[in-house]
């Protein structure tokens, strides 16, 4: 088949399979289940990048729609090339981003001589040494999650974004209600101004946990919609069978309410 590349196999990631790689933008139309709407489902070419894919497709789903939007993406985007090509466009971005990460503050007031100053204090989320007083912080209890705390810092931004201000979100699990489930800390930035002043930090982040109904839509059209089942021979071919699976889901989203759910015992 033209036009493959090299990708992360998901089963494990430490080998490297052949093939053809998609983004998918998807509308996530309730506050609980696992529903995913995919708005637009399209192959990254060998001469596309999945940043510049994504952006091109955020483009085209914010000229559709006049309402807001906020997406969340995956920490694959968490980074400044992300944040500089998004810019222009209308949207709010809530991202994952990785536990190595290095951001910056504020550089403060210009001291008159030399070159101004792009960056403050360094804040690295491995080492707490360098984190400063959060702006705001929260704890709540979650029914399925345990204990939480949920911290906020202000004004940051990568380093090669330094024009793009973000707030950074940490959830921490101090209390669990299960056992053997991962404690690690969950760190989110927040790009955009639409948003953040509508919605409590306690409920922002809750945002990001709506994201995993796009792997569940992804498992729905390889297992039950068989999107990887036939062998096809060119990349239009690909195309062509892919475009009908957004159509499949969006159909039978349309007919859930008109059928009765029949279980097997």
């Amino acid at each position: 088949m033209k036009d493959r590349g090299y990708h992360h196999s998901p089963k494990n990631f430490q080998k490297v399979t052949e093939g053809h790689s998609y983004s998918t933008i998807a509308w996530i139309p309730e506050e609980q289940g696992s529903w995913a709407l995919p708005l637009r489902h399209e192959r990254i070419s060998s001469f596309e990048t999945p940043i510049s894919k994504a952006t091109w497709q955020l483009k085209q789903v914010r000229k559709s729609t006049k309402f807001p939007i906020l997406a969340l993406l995956d920490s694959e985007y968490g980074n400044g090339y992300w944040a500089n090509h998004t810019v222009d466009i209308e949207v709010d971005c809530l991202i994952r981003i990785r536990s190595n990460c290095c951001l910056y503050g504020e550089p403060g007031e210009y001291s008159g001589r030399g070159r101004p100053r792009k960056h403050g204090d360094k804040f690295k989320l491995q080492e707490q040494s360098t984190w400063w007083n959060a702006t705001e912080t929260v704890e709540l209890d979650e029914d399925k999650l345990g204990k939480i705390k949920v911290r906020k810092w202000s004004e940051l931004h990568f380093r090669s974004s330094a024009s793009v201000p973000m707030t950074l979100i940490l959830v921490e699990r101090l209390k669990t209600n299960k056992k053997g489930l991962l404690q690690k800390p969950l760190w989110l930035v927040f790009i955009g101004k639409y948003k953040l002043d509508l919605l409590p930090l306690e409920l922002l982040w809750k945002k990001y946990l709506r994201r995993f109904s796009v792997d569940h839509w992804y498992r729905l059209i390889k297992q039950r919609l068989h999107w990887t089942l036939p062998a096809l021979s060119t990349p239009h071919q690909c195309e062509r069978w892919s475009d009908l699976m957004p159509l499949l889901t969006w159909q039978l989203w349309l007919a859930k309410d008109i059928v009765e759910e029949y279980h097997l015992p």
